[in-house]
C-alpha cells in the first residue's frame, strides 16, 4: 500500500520512535517534583522545549505543549481574545482556515463577538490589503494559516503580519502544515502547530505566545505549562515530537526539492491523462508535497475507494466524501470544482516509481467510476430556447453530468435551467461553466431546491 495522505498525518519518524522509546524509561515522573526522577523528567521536558523553540524561532518560555494542534488553536484564540477584551471583540479569519479556527470563530460570534471572514482568490490565497482593510479600532485578533491543508497554497503571512503590527493587532498563525518545512516568516504574535503533521506522535501540539502579547488563559487555573495548557505533560510524546521536528528540519531542503519535482509531475501530467480535470491551488506559492485536483462527473468517495483498491491511500475535500454531503469550505471559498476531488500529499521518502504508478492507475480509476456512475437520462423539457433539466433528488455529480449532456441541445445564446436540491450544485455548476467556457447566469428560486441557469456560449 502506498501512503499519499501526509497532509493528514505523517508516519512516525524513525528519530521520533527512538526518542519515544528512550524517554518512556526516563520521562515518566512528575517534572514539577524535586526528587531525582522528577529532575530527570524536567531536564527532558526543558530540552524538548528548547529544541522546539529553536525550530519555531521563539524563546523557550514563549512555547507550551498542548494535547493537540486543535487544542492549541482553541486555547490561543480564546486566550488572545480574552486578553484584549478591553480593546474590542472583533476577530478576523480567512475563509480557508482549518476547521479548528473557524469553529472558534463561530463560538466567538455566537457569544456576541464579531467576525470578519476574508475571501480568497481562485488559487486559495488571501490578499494582504483585504486584511489591512478589515482591521479597525475594535479588532482584538487576526488569524491566518501559513499554508492550506487541502490545496497546499501558502499565504502571505509576513505582509499580513506587517499590517497587523502597524495597527497594533496580534496575528495568530496556524502553522500545522508548514512548520516541518521551515520557520514562519514575519512578525507574528501567536503560533500553533501539531506534531503528527511532521512525523511526531499524535496528541502533541504547540502554542507560542510572544512576550508582550496580552493573553488570558481560559478555564480553571492550572500551574502546568505556564497556565496555558492544563494537565500532566506527556513527556515521552513531547520529547519525540521535538526530536522529529529537529530531524525533519535537517532533511527539509533535500526533501522539498524531491517532493516538489514529484508534485509538479502530477500537476502537469494529470490534465493530459484524465479529461475534464481541474488542478487547484497556487502554482507557485505552495507546499512541496501537496497537489490537489478535481474530476468532473466523478463521485469523490467512489474514486477514493477505487484508488484504495489499486493500492493508494489518498484523501479528498470533495462534497461527496463527507457524511454531511456538504462541499469543502476551502474549495467553496476558492470557487473551484468540488466533485471528484483528490488530494495527493506525499510523505518524505516518496519514490518516483510510486508516483509514476499512481499516474498509470489514475486514468483507469476515473474512467471506471464514470462508467459505473452511468449518468441517468435526464428528464428535460424544451420551451423555445430554454431547456429545463430536472435533477431534483439527485446528488453530485449527477446534476452536472445531466447539464453537460444537454447543453448542446440548445442554440448558442440559449439557456439551460438545472433544477437541483443538492447544496453542492451551487458550487459545482458555476465551476463547470468556468471549465467548459459556458456562462453561468445565476441561481433562481424554484418550488423545490433552486434553478441554476446556464447560457450556452460555445
Amino acid at each position: 500500500m502506498v501512503y499519499f495522505d501526509a497532509a493528514s498525518a505523517t508516519p512516525l519518524h524513525p528519530v521520533a520512535r527512538q526518542a519515544l522509546q528512550a524517554s518512556l524509561d526516563e520521562g515518566w515522573a512528575d517534572p514539577a517534583r524535586l526528587y531525582r526522577e522528577g529532575r530527570r523528567a524536567r531536564l527532558l521536558l526543558d530540552a524538548a522545549r528548547e529544541a522546539a523553540a529553536d525550530a519555531v524561532g521563539c524563546r523557550p518560555d514563549e512555547l507550551v505543549f498542548t494535547s493537540s494542534g486543535t487544542r492549541a488553536v482553541h486555547s490561543g484564540i480564546e486566550g488572545a481574545l480574552a486578553g484584549r477584551r478591553r480593546v474590542g471583540d472583533h476577530l478576523i479569519v480567512s475563509a480557508v482556515e482549518h476547521s479548528s479556527v473557524l469553529h472558534s470563530a463561530d463560538v466567538h460570534e455566537a457569544t456576541g463577538g464579531s467576525v470578519t471572514r476574508i475571501p480568497v482568490d481562485r488559487a486559495g490565497r488571501v490578499s494582504p490589503s483585504a486584511y489591512a482593510k478589515a482591521l479597525r479600532p475594535g479588532t482584538a485578533l487576526a488569524c491566518l494559516q501559513s499554508a492550506n491543508h487541502e490545496v497546499g497554497t501558502e499565504q502571505p503571512v509576513a505582509e499580513v503580519a506587517e499590517a497587523c503590527r502597524a495597527a497594533g493587532v496580534p496575528l495568530l498563525v496556524d502553522a500545522a502544515q508548514s512548520l516541518g518545512w521551515g520557520r514562519v516568516e514575519g512578525d507574528w504574535s501567536l503560533l500553533t502547530a501539531s506534531a503528527h503533521k511532521w512525523g511526531g506522535p499524535s496528541g502533541v501540539g504547540l502554542l507560542v505566545v510572544r512576550k508582550g502579547v496580552r493573553f488570558a488563559p481560559q478555564g480553571p487555573a492550572d500551574e502546568r505549562e505556564s497556565g496555558r495548557a492544563a494537565g500532566f505533560e506527556n513527556i515521552p510524546a513531547v520529547v519525540a515530537a521535538a526530536a522529529a521536528l529537529r530531524a525533519v528540519r535537517a532533511e527539509a531542503a533535500a526533501q522539498a526539492a524531491r517532493l516538489r519535482e514529484l508534485t509538479d509531475r502530477i500537476r502537469v501530467r494529470v490534465p493530459g491523462l484524465v479529461p475534464d480535470v481541474e488542478v487547484v491551488g497556487d502554482e507557485l506559492h505552495r507546499l512541496p508535497g501537496i497537489v490537489t485536483f478535481s474530476c468532473l462527473y466523478v463521485d469523490g468517495e467512489t474514486l477514493l475507494h477505487e484508488l484504495d483498491r489499486a493500492g493508494f491511500s489518498v484523501s479528498s475535500g470533495s462534497s461527496c466524501t463527507s457524511s454531511t454531503l456538504t462541499p469543502s469550505h476551502v474549495l467553496k471559498a476558492m470557487g473551484v470544482l468540488s466533485e471528484g476531488n483528490v488530494r495527493v500529499s506525499l510523505p518524505p521518502g516518496t519514490s518516483s516509481e510510486d508516483v509514476d504508478r499512481f499516474l498509470s492507475v489514475l486514468p483507469g480509476a476515473v474512467a471506471g467510476v464514470r462508467e459505473k456512475l452511468g449518468a441517468p437520462a435526464p428528464s428535460t423539457a424544451v420551451r423555445a430556447d430554454v431547456l429545463v433539466v430536472d435533477s431534483l433528488g439527485k446528488r453530485c455529480p449527477i446534476p452536472v453530468i445531466e447539464l453537460a449532456k444537454v447543453i448542446g441541445d440548445v442554440p448558442v445564446g440559449g439557456t439551460v435551467r438545472v433544477l437541483s436540491d443538492d447544496e453542492a450544485a451551487r458550487l459545482d455548476i458555476p465551476a463547470w461553466c468556468e471549465m467548459r467556457g459556458q456562462e453561468y447566469v445565476g441561481e433562481e428560486p424554484a418550488d423545490r431546491g433552486s434553478a441554476y441557469v446556464v447560457r450556452r456560449v460555445t
